[in-house]
């Protein structure tokens, strides 16, 4: 009777561990081949940020979102749409694009920057038309 109890005991142990493993490591998503759950231009969804910060909250954040604007400052990796949106990609941004030109970029929404008034949105990549 006993040795009957240690083995459903570590069977039981096993299960857990497996389900465990199973849900720390999950697979990461790719945003870039994920459907955008919204597609807003830049200042819209900065402005609903700043109206209804809580209620952007539950709406946007971790969603796939798809922004428009004109690029207003741009690095090898970051960009942000109408000084409003901030767009951070995981890799260098290619072909680089200009300044001052409207571009369509999906991201995953992070939150919003209360100190610099900015949505930021990772994972981003640009959206050829």
């Amino acid at each position: 009777m006993q040795k009957r109890y240690y083995i459903y005991i570590l069977a039981v142990f096993l299960i857990a561990l497996y389900f465990g493993y199973s849900y720390i490591y999950q697979d990461h998503r790719n945003i870039e081949t994920e459907s955008a759950d919204f597609v807003i231009e830049a200042s819209a969804l900065n402005e609903a940020f700043i109206l209804s910060p809580a209620q952007s909250e539950l709406k946007y954040i971790n969603k796939t979102i798809e922004v428009s604007g004109i690029i207003t400052d741009l690095n090898q990796t970051d960009m942000t749409l109408n000084n409003s949106v901030f767009c951070q990609f995981s890799n260098s941004i290619q072909p680089p694009p200009k300044k001052n030109t409207i571009v369509k970029v999906k991201g995953r929404c992070i939150g919003f920057d209360d100190l610099l008034e900015q949505v930021k949105l990772d994972q981003c990549s640009v959206i050829n038309n």
